[in-house]
């Protein structure tokens, strides 16, 4: 007779499973609340103290962590040694083994969770007994995933056993399954002592959806994210269109980290992991306005996310465009109804005020990560140091603030012109700075006059000031720090521009 070790925190399916396995022959074993569940359910089933000769001690901690199940387990059954170990020591074989883990990630997800409690909650005896089945594949199958119980049943009735190819495939499962339960273990007591680069990192994403293809249709890609998505696309809610692809993925995740910056009436517009058009207003549909004013070329095919709700106006207009994907926490009735009649149009809802999560921006290179802190740092009014002779105005200075929130989030190098919490042109990912400054400012062109600029890193020569005192920018915000800050210093006292250093540079590559 066949043997099957059943212990499950998630008993979805559980007496289902083992009803069709004690008809196809099976004896059960059990243990703690899976053989409860078992025996009401009218299985007979044996306990895990009838194998191990050893009664559940330590209030279950130990109970399984035993040579007769894991002798029962790990035999290689075509060598005589170790059947012979079975035999003088009266081991019994196992052959199938279903075991799911103590909800550790459920744990970590409730409010005012202890740590204690968390402790409580790491598994040991399930992983050991996971893993000894796993890798003993070729004579044992071991499930740990409810939606693999139908596949397996059927299995059996047809063939009698389950193909070797199961087995190794569900074995691969195992250990996926066992190397995220640590992570996330490994993760939070990482976190408990504060090491924010250990000596090695391992990081688990769960899958979200298969993607049609990557960047280009010759790249295969899926869509991962963290077990605990707050403020992300992995949190989203796609109310309306096509599958979103890679690309509408890293367009929005670039929407989102700008609209972030803002706590008024915000509307974002991307283009290829760039802003096209900023604008903050009293309410979303001025936002929206100077959103759309900014950039009416570059929002073709781009993306929208506003921080408010969208509004039957704010729809109409968007309506009228070509846009990839619109995001909001929520939508009027008749907002998504105007909306949704475009067939293709992906329309999202994310809470904006959910929390960021996750802290550490993960970029791979070839063969390797690179790991570091998100870019979260802002600059205050009282921070700002004026180094010309004339200082900005109080609208000046809000409008050096905005125009800084916003080039934070350009590529470099990045220049940003704006005025009255919109931006006007942009100028991204140059191999010069001038030359970022030469496309923001042709971009405002006549707009540009009384606008103000800002730089993502300090100016190395003077010539983007002259160039922008061409156009008639009125004020500067920029890090400061060059050896020659005084050129840039004395080209702004000539064209009577105000200029203020923050300190701070926000490279982006």
């Amino acid at each position: 007779m066949k043997r099957a070790l059943i212990s499950v925190s998630d008993k979805t399916g559980i007496v289902e499973l083992t009803k069709e396995l004690v008809e196809l022959g099976y004896e059960i074993i059990s243990t703690g609340g899976t053989k409860k569940t078992l025996d009401e359910a009218g299985i007979k089933t044996l306990s895990i103290s009838d194998i191990t000769s050893f009664p559940e001690i330590m209030d279950g901690r130990v109970k399984t962590l035993h040579p007769n199940v894991h002798g029962a387990l790990l035999c290689v059954r075509d060598n005589k040694n170790h059947l012979k170990a079975l035999e003088d020591n009266k081991i019994d074989l196992i052959d199938m083994v279903v075991v799911n883990l103590y909800p550790f990630k459920e744990t970590l997800a409730k409010k005012n969770v202890t740590h204690e409690e968390l402790i409580e909650n790491i598994d040991i005896g399930g992983p050991s007994m996971l893993r000894s089945a796993a890798k003993n594949y070729k004579s044992v199958t071991v499930i740990v995933d409810p939606k693999d119980y139908k596949a397996v049943v059927c299995e059996l009735k047809e063939a009698g056993d389950t193909l070797l190819e199961t087995r190794e495939r569900l074995a691969a499962k195992v250990f996926r399954h066992t190397s995220s339960y640590d992570t996330l273990i490994a993760e939070y007591l990482t976190n408990k002592v504060e090491e924010k680069f250990p000596e090695t990192i391992t990081v688990t994403y769960e899958k979200v959806q298969d993607l049609r293809y990557g960047e280009n249709p010759h790249q295969k890609a899926g869509f991962y994210k963290k077990s605990f998505a707050g403020y992300s696309m992995g949190n989203a809610k796609q109310l309306h269109g096509k599958e979103l692809s890679y690309n509408n993925i890293q367009d929005a995740n670039a929407a989102l980290e700008i609209l972030k910056e803002f706590k008024e009436p915000t509307v974002v517009a991307v283009k290829h992991m760039n802003p096209c058009g900023v604008g903050s207003g009293k309410n979303i549909n001025e936002a929206w306005k100077k959103a759309y004013e900014a950039d009416k070329t570059s929002i073709f095919g781009g993306i929208v996310v506003s921080n408010l709700c969208i509004t039957k106006m704010v729809a109409e207009d968007l309506s009228k465009l070509f846009l990839e994907i619109i995001i909001a926490p929520s939508f009027e009735k008749e907002a998504l109804d105007i909306i949704t009649q475009k067939k293709n149009i992906r329309v999202l809802q994310i809470d904006m005020e959910s929390e960021i999560l996750n802290k550490m921006k993960v970029t791979s290179v070839m063969d390797g990560a690179l790991i570091q802190e998100f870019d979260e740092m802002k600059v205050s009014k009282d921070e700002l140091i004026c180094v010309t002779e004339r200082k900005p105005t109080d609208e000046e200075i809000e409008a050096l603030i905005f125009t800084w929130n916003v080039v934070k989030h350009v590529k470099s190098n990045a220049i940003v012109v704006g005025k009255d919490n919109q931006t006007i042109g942009i100028g991204a990912g140059q191999m010069n700075r001038v030359g970022a400054a030469k496309i923001a400012l042709e971009q405002g062109h006549k707009k540009c006059e009384g606008a103000v600029l800002a730089s993502d890193a300090f100016f190395p020569m003077d010539d983007t000031v002259e160039l922008a005192a061409k156009f008639g920018i009125t004020a500067i915000i920029q890090p400061g720090g060059s050896i020659k800050d005084t050129l840039s210093i004395e080209a702004c006292n000539k064209h009577g521009i105000a200029m203020v250093f923050t300190g701070v540079r926000h490279f982006k590559h």
